[in-house]
């Protein structure tokens, strides 16, 4: 059972550089991606606004295989900007996970 941080979601979420919490969960974004990716950024979002860090870390391939296109962006009908989601998740994880 996947195990909640509370530390890890308020620090993500208090960044001013993370924001997903207007997702709506639709799946427009897995429907357009061009490389597939059904996790991102839905599933993986919400995982962060959970704070389940753990579920993020099992899928740090899937934040590094976007392509950063934006076209989850341009049909969002939340208006999510999810490029600069998946940047500030891959300068977190860089900095505090692989402490590069």
């Amino acid at each position: 059972m996947p195990r909640m941080d509370p530390f890890f979601a308020e620090e993500v979420n208090s960044s001013g550089r993370f924001d997903a919490r207007a997702c709506l969960n639709c799946g427009v974004c897995s429907a357009v991606c061009p490389m597939g990716i059904e996790l991102l950024p839905r599933k993986l979002f919400r995982y962060v606004l959970l704070g389940v860090k753990d579920r993020v870390l099992e899928n740090v391939q899937a934040v590094y295989s976007c392509l950063l296109c934006r076209l989850c962006e341009v049909n969002c009908p939340a208006q999510v900007r999810v490029a600069e989601n998946v940047r500030f998740l891959r300068y977190y994880l860089n900095k505090k996970v692989f402490q590069i």
